[in-house]
């Protein structure tokens, strides 16, 4: 028996972000989820050395990879779209579920579980000890604000090559960073030591 699960996440690289704006190089799905894998492990490794957590920072990645695997079926709903009022986002939020299952379906019986529980909808959660559920609730606000900090990345380097289609953008997503930081250390931190070099040539690099 054959399963069409990994060939149809592989598809992400066919999905362009920012559908609604000029874009001086697109910006793919597989690209953005790559970047959100990097960063969250890096916001969970940040809190367990320096904040004393015991996040799961491996986990983090792969829950980072997979975080926006439903737009395969729906397509990237532009942000002023999404949170337009709350109904389109309740309404937009049961149809990434309903596309994540469907993904999911693909599956072998038995993979299907381990999937479900990256997706974010096992059914074992409901029976983890109190503090297991908050460490995966805190591990996964991270992977939520590792997305913002990639939308940030991408106004940033649409910025220096002179795009300013992103100003306003950036505007929003920067308050909105500076916001996870008064909750979340971790953040604050990857802002303020490493987040300045992006957009850095690579001999600035250097």
């Amino acid at each position: 028996m054959t399963t069409n699960f990994f060939a149809a996440i592989s598809r992400m690289k066919y999905i362009e972000r920012w559908a609604l704006m000029r874009s001086s190089r697109p910006e793919n799905l597989s690209e953005h989820a790559m970047e959100v894998a990097m960063i969250a492990h890096a916001l969970c490794t940040i809190g367990n050395v320096r904040y004393g957590k015991q996040l799961d920072a491996d986990r983090a990645a792969v829950i980072g990879l997979f975080h926006d695997a439903s737009e395969i079926i729906t397509g990237d709903m532009p942000t002023p779209v999404k949170y337009y009022s709350e109904t389109i986002r309740e309404a937009y939020k049961e149809v990434e579920t309903v596309a994540e299952q469907r993904l999911l379906s693909r599956l072998p019986d038995d993979l299907r579980p381990v999937y479900r529980d990256i997706f974010g909808q096992g059914q074992s959660s409901g029976e983890a000890a109190p503090e297991e559920k908050e460490k995966e609730a805190y591990l996964r606000r991270l992977v939520k604000a590792a997305d913002k900090l990639s939308a940030l990345i991408k106004c940033i380097e649409e910025e220096n090559a002179g795009n300013t289609e992103f100003r306003t953008a950036k505007r929003t997503i920067l308050a909105a960073v500076d916001r996870l930081c008064e909750e979340l250390p971790e953040v604050r931190d990857f802002r303020d030591e490493c987040l300045p070099p992006y957009g850095h040539t690579l001999d600035e690099l250097s």
